[in-house]
């Protein structure tokens, strides 16, 4: 008989490598630039009313985030924005887009372990480009049966990749950050969700737990998920 959970997917922004964090620095830079535009709160609403706007046609990522950063500054200035601001918008940009990855603590060993007695994934989401270049420089390449750079994280995605690299959901586990994206879909698919709680989250990956609670699980870190692992089969 195989074993129940056969195939376990890890997000890789905030799960695996930091992420978030700077996007958090870029958008202080943000509101130094237009301190005498708008108030540091005031600006931050807006730029989160500006992405939720466009994930549907930016996606998400890097580059969606300077575009709404431009699209806000041109509201909150009404067309009058210098030009050197908006070229400091890219330039922060184009340094998020080069920024050395930095590995989570047990990130490695955590795949390491899942990697020997599982089938392992990376299903994430964002540009293309910087997702493959940010695993080409974490090192973890190599310990992944399948990558899945996806445009977003929903129960039929879950269904379709635990199917085609897997066992189906059911036999599945998902690890990540996001309750929104990474948990609660997962369950929903009928998989595993492991919620590895990030020292930022993004206000749009926040979401409640789940309803149902057999199949769900918070860990600290990494550094306790064999163990979970190991209690599923």
């Amino acid at each position: 008989m195989p074993q129940f959970l056969t195939t376990v997917g890890f997000d890789a922004d905030d799960t695996l490598w930091h992420n978030e964090r700077f996007f958090q620095l870029t958008q202080e830079r943000f509101a130094e630039l237009l301190k005498d535009h708008a108030e540091p709160d005031h600006l931050a609403d807006r730029l989160l009313a500006a992405e939720r706007r466009n994930i549907g046609a930016y996606g998400f990522g890097i580059k969606g985030f300077v575009l709404s950063m431009i699209e806000t500054a041109l509201e909150v200035t009404e067309n009058r924005v210098p030009g050197s601001v908006i070229s400091e918008l890219i330039a922060a940009g184009q340094e998020m887009l080069s920024h050395p990855i930095e590995l989570l603590p047990h990130a490695e060993a955590a795949v390491v372990a899942a990697a020997e007695t599982h089938r392992v994934l990376l299903i994430t989401k964002g540009d293309l480009l910087d997702q493959e270049r940010k695993l080409a420089q974490s090192g973890l390449g190599e310990l992944f049966h399948g990558v899945e750079i996806v445009s977003d994280k929903t129960r039929p995605v879950y269904e379709q990749i635990f199917a085609r690299h897997g066992d189906g959901a059911s036999r599945g586990m998902m690890i990540g950050n996001s309750m929104k994206s990474d948990v609660v879909p997962m369950i929903e698919a009928g998989g595993w969700g492991i919620y590895v709680p990030g020292e930022v989250t993004w206000a749009l990956e926040r979401a409640e737990a789940p309803g149902e609670r057999t199949r769900y699980r918070q860990i600290g870190t990494l550094e306790h998920l064999p163990e979970i692992i190991a209690s599923v089969g």
